[in-house]
């Protein structure tokens, strides 16, 4: 019967039939990228170790996408451990299910895979990726992320000659494994051992503090050229001072927003956060100038070492960079100083962001606050007989099952409700304890450090408004010293330690979204909390339901069926309309052979 007669040739062209028809009609076009994380060893600093690499590139590849686009990231772990990849600044609309944090996400077991799938919605910008779990961002699985403007936006300054990017962060040559067993142990870090830039450790500037033969990045540029640089900070605990000898720094944009374009000498980057700088190649190129990244807000005189250092090389360039460093800003001393930079910052309210309408469109200043929220952190103390550190005296434990697939399966007791919105005079403890936040409510919140220690705080899903910064504790007065009208937007901020730092945020992408330190040693030791943010009359419209490839774990691990690496089901899994297309297509094909 000619109903069953198939060949190779219809095989193939079903197979067409089914990927133009799962991937091409939909509105948006999608990038796909495959990231398989595994082990290597390198040596940025001279000692051999092992690091978290991504197709065995250490940092891992950059995500590029353009507003709107689709992104499909399948993820194989090849760890020894468990693993999520979580995207910061990348708002994940409606879909808290691809956040990678424990709060949202069951871990992805060694030798399984898992396929993130969602929209980078009305976003632009510089963010990165990296590893959420038990410490591995300080072994690597790192790497870039961007977001370009669509055509049809014009972008407030001169397209760039080239664009690079540089992820900067502190670095230890113990791995994340050994870092973690120091805090369990109740040990502080310490001093770390460096500082990397895009994973090579620093030119030899120094014969005394640099070894000979290190590894170390150079960019290349030609005379008379800008070039766009986005520097990210994504190093364990250590805020980081970006500067290139010679040239200005102009700041364009910060986590997806444009600011007010200003010049800087050198420019203070905290840990995990992003910003965009032109700089313009307009010296006489009589050697290469040293691109440096070092510790600050420290004892540089003891921390000298931990200085990451590249070279900027020119096409016609004379000679090797030699002699000292460029200078670091020398307010370490004076606090009030080393303020000012932040504070500075301010959006470009007249350019278009991802849509072609000014960027401060959104008159946040005039809008009425629904909830407030002082979050204080402390130095870490011992509870229960472990260093663990707070928030208003609660440090966090990740549920078994996370928070919106226990509320899907009604599962009870996962979480509590009642995270407390201001400090309360009770014994420190350690609790699941999550804020009720109020669906299309306009929260302030209050990042109040009385650690020791500089912090940068970030928000999963939103971007907020840094609207305020100041030293001492913070008191209703102290509203009367907001920006309300171009505060900068972005996802991640800097608390000086004996400070605090003002937020606001517009509450309109349902889900549950992570607030935490961004200092790794602090959040592992349990300095986070999540905001659960629910449309009480939900009907599927603002908040999707989770993926077909959703991971069950903790109360829900029945439901979780097991999984290996098998290439062949790599396109299938989890995505049903592609299998259903092939389906259909394939017995188009038996019909119609």
């Amino acid at each position: 019967m000619a109903f069953f007669k198939f060949s190779s040739t219809s095989f193939f062209l079903l197979i067409h039939i089914a990927l133009f028809s799962s991937f091409s009609l939909a509105a948006d076009p999608t990038v796909s990228y495959e990231f398989k994380l595994s082990y290597i060893t390198v040596s940025p600093l001279g000692v051999p170790q092992k690091v978290i690499a991504i197709n065995g590139q250490f940092p891992g590849p950059l995500v590029n996408a353009t507003t709107n686009n689709n992104v499909v990231i399948k993820v194989y772990n090849d760890l020894d451990e468990d693993l999520l990849l979580t995207w910061p600044g990348i708002q994940m609309r409606r879909n808290s299910w691809q956040d990678g944090v424990l709060g949202t996400n069951c871990p992805i077991p060694p030798t399984w895979d898992f396929n993130y799938t969602f929209q980078v919605k009305d976003q632009i910008g510089s963010f990165f990726y990296f590893p959420s779990l038990n410490l591995q961002r300080a072994s690597g699985g790192f790497g870039p992320f961007v977001i370009n403007n669509r055509p049809v936006i014009q972008i407030p300054f001169a397209q760039p000659d080239g664009d690079f990017t540089l992820l900067i962060g502190d670095w230890y040559t113990r791995n994340h494994t050994a870092l973690r067993a120091d805090l369990d142990s109740g040990k502080d870090l310490g001093m770390p051992d460096g500082v990397l830039i895009n994973g090579k450790g620093p030119y030899r500037y120094n014969t005394t503090l640099v070894p000979d033969g290190l590894p170390y990045e150079t960019i290349k540029v030609d005379p008379g050229k800008t070039y766009r640089f986005r520097v990210h900070n994504v190093g364990t605990s250590t805020s980081l001072n970006f500067r290139i000898q010679g040239h200005n720094l102009l700041l364009v944009e910060t986590e997806g927003y444009y600011t007010v374009q200003q010049n800087y000498t050198s420019f203070d980057i905290h840990v995990g956060q992003s910003s965009s700088f032109l700089v313009t190649m307009d010296q006489n190129a009589t050697s290469d100038y040293y691109i440096v990244a070092s510790a600050r807000f420290v004892n540089e005189s003891i921390w000298q070492k931990v200085s990451g250092v590249g070279i900027l090389h020119y096409s016609n360039s004379k000679g090797p960079a030699t002699g000292p460093l460029p200078e670091a800003p020398s307010d370490i001393y004076n606090q009030w100083s080393a303020m000012n930079q932040p504070k500075a910052i301010r959006q470009n309210t007249s350019a278009s962001g991802a849509r072609p309408n000014p960027q401060g469109s959104y008159h946040y200043g005039s809008i009425n606050v629904t909830d407030t929220y002082i979050l204080r952190s402390l130095p870490p103390t011992t509870i229960d007989g472990k260093l663990r550190a707070t928030l208003n005296g609660i440090s966090f434990v990740n549920p078994g099952t996370p928070i919106r697939l226990a509320d899907l399966n009604k599962v009870k007791g996962s979480y509590k409700l009642d995270f407390p919105s201001a400090p309360l005079n009770r014994t420190f403890h350690r609790d699941t304890s999550v804020i009720n936040a109020t669906y299309k409510g306009f929260i302030e919140i209050i990042l109040q450090n009385n650690d020791t220690r500089m912090q940068s705080f970030h928000m999963n899903g939103y971007s907020f408004f840094v609207v305020g910064m100041d030293w001492g504790i913070w008191s209703e007065n102290s509203r009367g010293s907001y920006n309300k009208w171009d505060a900068i937007s972005r996802s991640t901020v800097e608390v000086y330690p004996g400070g605090w730092t003002a937020v606001l945020a517009s509450l309109d992408n349902a889900g549950v979204w992570n607030l935490r330190v961004e200092n790794l040693d602090r959040w592992y030791l349990g300095q986070e909390t999540y905001m659960r943010i629910i449309n009480p009359e939900e009907n599927g419209e603002t908040e999707m339901p989770p993926p077909n490839n959703v991971l069950y774990c903790g109360a829900l691990a029945s439901k979780q069926q097991d999984q290996s690496h098998k290439s062949g089901a790599s396109i299938l899994h989890g995505n049903p309309n592609l299998f259903f297309t092939l389906l259909m297509a394939l017995c188009a094909v038996f019909i119609f052979s």
